[in-house]
């Protein structure tokens, strides 16, 4: 009976990478019509209202009505970083690069969380997370030799960076976040993602204005909403109950093959030889280096409860 909850988690878990991955497509589908900015505003604004119910169970509304200044302005920040800034340059660098080099490019997440990790906490790489970071930055320069970069591309490249960095810090704060363990995960998303969807659609309004959406683009954003981003997110976390912190690392790596053979699909977007044995390498090395941070973060949560 173990065995089959385990292997039931392992497909639940493969299911919403998949899911995620269909993201990277569904989304440069629909921004031939909606801008990047309105587009993420958007999405995140339909999930943010599935998931509104859940912050009025008795439960929640304790939690919400307790809950500090200090608190509040985390939660906020989590907002800011997270949904306002890391998915909406997700956004406007899916409108400019190819899915897989979006995809790549947010592997550096991993990367930058480690080194944020000796700076703000004074915890060094492992000698497993050194290999992986090697590895990562071998991939990466597979993926993009010989360099030759048009200018939009260099410009894409500089928003995703941006975004990556907005990610890496919304993972610290995040974990911050969770270890202390006085908010449960549904309020911390519930008011995260309302902050920063809010942000998101205001400023896309404002400065990208609001097209007229066509049928089968309501259709996608209400994909995305409920299915890829309420529905998903939920799964994931029942099934990280079940799943080792490997496990996890490994069914989230797959994301970048699943993406670009998506894109090759559906978009149109070649892999060489080249570019494929540099994504794999680079994937490889992302998921060494998420294997340690995974051990510490659930350590951490068993140790504060």
């Amino acid at each position: 009976m173990k065995k089959h909850s385990h292997l039931k988690a392992i497909l639940l878990a493969l299911l919403v990478t998949f899911l995620w991955s269909t993201s990277f497509v569904i989304i440069k589908f629909g921004l031939a019509e909606i801008p990047p900015l309105t587009f993420a505003g958007l999405r995140y604004s339909i999930a943010f209202v599935c998931l509104l119910p859940f912050a009025f169970t008795k439960t929640n509304s304790v939690v919400i009505k307790n809950l500090n200044r200090k608190e509040w302005l985390k939660l906020f920040l989590l907002g800011v970083l997270f949904y306002a800034f890391t998915q909406g340059t997700q956004f406007i660098g899916l409108s400019i690069l190819p899915a897989v080099t979006v995809s790549l490019w947010l592997n550096f997440t991993p990367l930058v969380v480690a080194a944020m990790a000796i700076f703000l906490i004074n915890e060094y790489p492992t000698k497993l997370q050194w290999a992986g970071i090697l590895l990562f930055i071998t991939g990466i320069i597979t993926y993009f030799f010989p360099v030759d970069l048009g200018q939009n591309q260099i410009i894409g490249l500089a928003v995703m960076t941006i975004g990556v960095l907005a990610n890496s810090a919304s993972a610290v704060l995040g974990r911050n976040i969770n270890r202390e363990a006085k908010i449960n995960p549904i309020v911390v998303t519930v008011i995260s993602m309302g902050i920063g969807s809010i942000i998101l659609l205001v400023s896309g309004v404002t400065i990208q204005g609001f097209p007229s959406i066509s049928l089968h683009n309501i259709f996608y954003l209400l994909w995305l909403a409920v299915v890829n981003t309420a529905l998903a997110f939920t799964i994931w976390n029942l099934t990280l109950r079940t799943l080792s912190a490997m496990e996890s690392s490994i069914i989230n790596g797959t994301m970048l093959i699943q993406i670009a053979i998506l894109a090759w699909i559906f978009l149109g977007e070649e892999i060489t030889a080249k570019e494929g044995i540099g994504m794999l390498i680079a994937a490889s090395g992302a998921v060494l280096v998420q294997l340690k941070l995974r051990k510490l973060s659930l350590a951490k949560e068993k140790l504060d409860s």
